[in-house]
C-alpha cells in the first residue's frame, strides 16, 4: 500500500524516527479538506512511547475537526532543526512522514491522561498543566493518531 523511500540510502531506522518525534516540539498535520484540497497547519503534538501513538489538541469544533469527522487519515510531518557538518556550509535536516488514522477521544478520562502528558512536554511546570486541565478541558478535543506507515530521511541542502 505505501510505497518505498525512492532514496533508501537516506532513510532513517525506525528509532531514529521515535527520536525525533519525542523530541521536537512541532510539526504540521495534513487532513483532506473540501474539494479536494489538503489542509496541512502547524501543530503541538505528544508522542507516546508506551503505546506509539501521537496525541493532538484542538477545538472541538472547527475546520479541522469537521475535516476529520468526515475522512480521518491524515499525513503528520515533523523536522529537526538540521546540523551543518564542520568544513560545510549546508544544513543535513532529518524529518519524519507518518501516515495513519485520527481518532476522536471521547472518554474524558483517557483525553486527561493524555492531554496532561502533552502539556508536560510544553508547560514549564506541572501545576500550569494542572491549571490549563482545571480550567480548559470542557473545550478541548483530544485526537489520538495511530501510525500505520512511518519513514524518516536526512536530507543535505546541498
Amino acid at each position: 500500500m505505501f510505497r518505498p523511500m525512492r532514496r533508501f540510502k537516506q532513510q532513517l531506522s525506525s528509532e531514529e524516527c521515535i527520536e525525533i518525534l519525542k523530541n521536537e516540539p512541532r510539526g504540521v498535520i495534513a487532513v483532506n479538506g473540501e474539494e479536494g484540497y489538503p489542509y496541512a497547519l502547524p501543530i503541538d503534538f505528544y508522542y507516546d512511547d508506551e503505546n506509539g501513538r501521537i496525541y493532538f489538541h484542538c477545538a472541538k469544533t472547527g475546520y479541522k475537526t469537521d475535516m476529520l469527522r468526515q475522512n480521518n487519515k491524515v499525513s503528520f510531518c515533523v523536522y529537526d532543526k538540521g546540523f551543518v557538518k564542520d568544513g560545510d556550509w549546508a544544513l543535513n535536516i532529518k524529518s519524519v512522514i507518518a501516515f495513519g488514522k485520527i481518532r476522536f477521544m471521547e472518554d474524558i478520562n483517557e483525553a486527561e491522561t493524555q492531554l496532561r502528558k502533552l502539556g508536560l512536554k510544553y508547560h514549564p511546570t506541572a501545576e500550569s498543566v494542572e491549571y490549563e486541565i482545571e480550567h480548559h478541558l470542557s473545550r478541548v478535543q483530544m485526537l489520538e493518531m495511530t501510525i500505520d506507515h512511518m519513514t524518516g530521511k536526512i536530507v543535505n541542502e546541498k
